[in-house]
């Protein structure tokens, strides 16, 4: 199992997409834990630490780009940030590493490339 003892935090506003990420990391062994928008990310990001979030670019209350944003400047975390996003336009790849996140991975991701996009950011 890949990810044996990592903490992943997922931030995602769809439940379906929620649980297919969370059978995919759980089953290569991960830890996972979920919020419904980025907002929720935040607040857990306070409260406990992660190997890796896999956040949403577009979600209600506050997107990926703002949690991002603030989780880059207001909490000064370095925590691994890998963009999720439906559309596979380059410029929203180019905002996602502006923005402060380490990768990006378009929807519907193949188990294996997420796995491995993944272990690249918790290996670097």
């Amino acid at each position: 199992m890949l990810l044996t003892g990592k903490k992943i935090l997922v931030a995602e506003d769809n439940v379906l997409n929620q649980k297919i990420a969370n059978f995919i990391l759980q089953k290569q062994g991960a830890t996972v834990e979920a919020a419904l928008n980025g907002r929720e990310a935040v607040e857990m990001l306070q409260k406990s630490t992660f190997d890796v979030v896999l956040m949403d670019l577009h979600m209600p209350e506050m997107d990926g780009y703002e949690a991002t944003a603030y989780i880059r400047q207001t909490l000064k975390s370095d925590v691994p940030i890998i963009g999720v996003t439906a559309s596979a336009w380059e410029d929203e790849y180019e905002t996602c590493t502006k923005l402060g996140m380490n990768a990006c991975i378009s929807k519907p991701f193949e188990s294996r490339s997420l796995c491995e996009l993944i272990l690249s950011m918790i290996n670097k």
